[in-house]
């Protein structure tokens, strides 16, 4: 199972693998686990970085999560994998102390018809 990590080397210390190498090397050690259904996997930004070939590897990967009866919630700021989702729910209205309120929630077509949400124009120039 492939989930972008080709590139790293056979022995390299776990310390040199950013965030999101990091929750790969857990999403595979998973995958290669019998089907057990029902987990709910969290992922921070699991793309930073990645070449878009990788990135779409990995949504095969979760993809393959969610068709095993797994729930996956990813927080992400890439609009390739956002529009992908099966639900979205955009917070903002802004970043940081200016955010946190849930703006939009629905299929990522659904959010490009809602004025107030900037994921939703974001989504509609993609």
């Amino acid at each position: 199972m492939d989930v972008g990590l080709g590139y790293v080397k056979l022995g390299q210390q776990a310390t040199t693998l950013s965030g999101g190498e990091a929750q790969r090397v857990k999403l595979a050690k998973e995958l290669s686990k019998s089907a057990s259904n029902h987990t709910l996997y969290i992922l921070d930004e699991p793309t930073t970085g990645l070449h878009m070939y990788d990135v779409e590897l990995l949504l095969r990967v979760l993809k393959r999560l969610r068709d095993n009866g797994n729930t996956v919630v990813v927080i992400e700021h890439n609009m390739d994998v956002i529009k992908t989702s099966d639900w979205v729910i955009d917070l903002g209205p802004e970043g940081g102390s200016d955010g946190g309120e849930i703006i939009a929630v629905g299929t990522p077509e659904e959010l490009t018809k809602i004025k107030k949400s900037h994921t939703g124009k974001h989504l509609k120039k993609s």
